[in-house]
């Protein structure tokens, strides 16, 4: 018999009053993924995750209709900065990222790869991929840490395909680093997902320089600035310069039915999320629609 496919889609939530908050306030909007902040995301140093909390955490999301949670990692983490002492931090910050996930059960952290300041961009791509190293050798964690494409802003590293793959080629640990895909990043950073044929062609460039099997969550956010902008401003699904049309397309790509996908939209209350998830699922045709309730079967 055919059992329904879950359409992975959601947001990113609030951990305010207890990691179990963030699940109850996506499940109040219809969430099936959400994305959270495991410590404050402006500051180096957060107070440990106590057992019992963890605990409640993970027994909440096993009774919860929510699938899939993925954390994301501070903004403050670098670890391609031309300073030592934030190089430095930034490594000992990721690996207690990674273990703040293992203790929760998150099995995938989303990172910025970094910015180079004073070094060449090779430069700071070969010590992303020392650093990454570095971290992932001294944690027992099993999290798969997902490296986000940027805008292109300012010494930012990451901006392009091949940046991306160069990072992970130059890792020793291949099996645990997988990718976030944020399309306005991509669209401020040159490749326009908004119309038929020059979305495809960015998918195929994905995929031979990265490779589609390593995309393991996306970022759905419209762009408030125009193509190559290389400006990351976040827009409601439909205002922005990507339009309703690049969202239709993803919303439908087969290749991407099991990839989850969350809104990191502005926000002042849940109802902004709401009425995006509304829109983003308005948009599912029926043919896509069969696939998702054909997908698995039992």
């Amino acid at each position: 018999m055919n059992k329904k496919k879950t359409l992975l889609l959601g947001a990113h939530m609030s951990v305010s009053g207890g990691y179990e908050q963030a699940l109850i306030r996506g499940e109040s909007i219809g969430c099936t993924t959400i994305q959270i902040f495991t410590k404050s995301n402006r500051q180096w140093h957060a107070k440990p995750i106590e057992e019992h909390d963890a605990l409640a955490f993970k027994e909440a999301l096993r009774q919860s209709s929510i699938k899939s949670v993925i954390a994301h990692a501070s903004y403050l983490i670098n670890l391609g900065s031309s300073q030592k002492a934030t190089e430095e931090k930034s490594v000992i910050a990721l690996i207690d990222e990674l273990e703040r996930c293992e203790l929760l059960g998150i099995k995938a952290l989303v990172l910025h790869p970094g910015s180079t300041g004073t070094f060449t961009k090779e430069e700071g791509i070969k010590q992303i991929g020392n650093n990454l190293n570095k971290a992932l050798e001294q944690t027992t964690s099993s999290t798969m840490i997902l490296l986000e494409n940027m805008a292109g802003q300012g010494s930012a590293v990451g901006s392009t395909f091949e940046e991306l793959g160069l990072i992970r080629h130059n890792t020793h640990h291949k099996k645990r680093i997988g990718f976030c895909f944020d399309t306005c990043h991509v669209f401020a950073a040159g490749y326009d997902i908004s119309s038929p044929d020059s979305y495809n062609a960015v998918w195929d460039s994905f995929d031979a320089l990265i490779g589609l099997e390593h995309l393991k969550a996306m970022h759905i956010n419209d762009s408030k600035q125009k193509l190559c902008s290389h400006k990351d401003r976040h827009e409601h699904i439909g205002k922005g310069h990507i339009g309703l049309k690049g969202f239709e397309y993803l919303m439908n790509d087969p290749r991407l039915i099991d990839i989850p996908k969350i809104l990191e939209t502005p926000k002042e209350t849940l109802e902004d999320d709401l009425k995006n998830l509304q829109v983003l699922k308005g948009l599912i045709n029926p043919h896509m629609q069969n696939q998702l309730e054909k997908k698995e079967e039992v």
